[in-house]
């Protein structure tokens, strides 16, 4: 289990890892794209 938790570590001081973080951080100020993620997960929620 913690090499899956080193692995991510790893990949989110690389420089792709931190191109994706950015683009998630940009992706979650935007409110169009913040709605979208909060009607996604009650989907989610919902069908359990």
């Amino acid at each position: 289990m913690s090499s899956i938790i080193q692995r991510i570590k790893e990949f989110s001081r690389s420089p792709q890892g931190q191109k994706a973080i950015d683009s998630a951080r940009r992706a979650a100020s935007d409110p169009r794209k913040r709605a979208q993620a909060t009607k996604l997960l009650g989907k989610l929620r919902g069908r359990r």
